[in-house]
């Protein structure tokens, strides 16, 4: 952080506030044109569906390791994923699982199952840690070593990130772009998916928006 930044912010020049505000935005909506065939098989509208499998990791990120608070955890894995597969099976309607590496790991049949009902599996960092507080070398090396437990684990290279904090670093569209992400899951600029402009460029990352 720069000296003028650490300034209370009704001091910063625009150049600073419009510089935090460009830094990362929404570009062209990448919603298709209104109009017959607009969604396959004549569909009205599009719906996507996603989880996060995030379990015991936001307790074990912050060191809280009491059996209650693994057992909150453990009820997702347990009593919950069961039957939202068996809603999803129900209703043929595949689905987007963003996952913590920790849980996989916890539960290596987890992810594959997942896969095997014909589900996504996404990176959704590596304990849920807060990415926001990372350094760039920090969160390219969670972020790589939980693609690569989830590919391991299912076969398929994840394609897609939501990160634990539902929010950007500094440094983390220039992970997801050095990791080749090709969509992420994380913000919130619109109701339909665009693309996302770092300062002002294209960078061909798909935002679906997460809220």
């Amino acid at each position: 952080m720069s000296e003028i930044e650490q300034q209370e912010p009704w001091r910063w020049p625009e150049e600073v506030w419009r510089g935090h505000v460009e830094r990362v935005r929404a570009g062209r909506s990448l919603l298709p044109a209104a109009g017959p065939g607009r969604w396959p098989d004549g569909a009205r509208v599009a719906v996507a569906i996603s989880f996060d499998s995030d379990h015991e990791t936001p307790a074990l990120r912050d060191g809280e390791t009491s059996p209650g608070r693994m057992a909150q955890g453990e009820y997702g894995a347990r009593a919950a994923v069961p039957r939202i597969l068996e809603l999803l099976d129900r209703y043929e309607a595949p689905s987007s699982f963003y996952m913590p590496a920790v849980c996989a790991l916890l539960r290596p049949d987890e992810a594959p199952t997942y896969v095997e009902h014909g589900h996504e599996v996404a990176v959704h960092g590596w304990i849920h840690e807060r990415n926001t507080l990372l350094a760039h070398d920090d969160e390219l090396d969670l972020l790589g070593r939980a693609m690569e437990v989830l590919e391991s684990q299912t076969g398929v290279r994840p394609t897609g990130i939501r990160t634990p904090s539902w929010d950007f670093s500094d440094s983390t569209l220039d992970v997801v772009r050095e990791l080749g992400f090709t969509y992420d899951s994380s913000l919130m600029a619109d109701d339909d998916p665009y693309e996302i402009l770092q300062d002002g460029e294209r960078t061909g990352i798909v935002e679906i928006p997460v809220d």
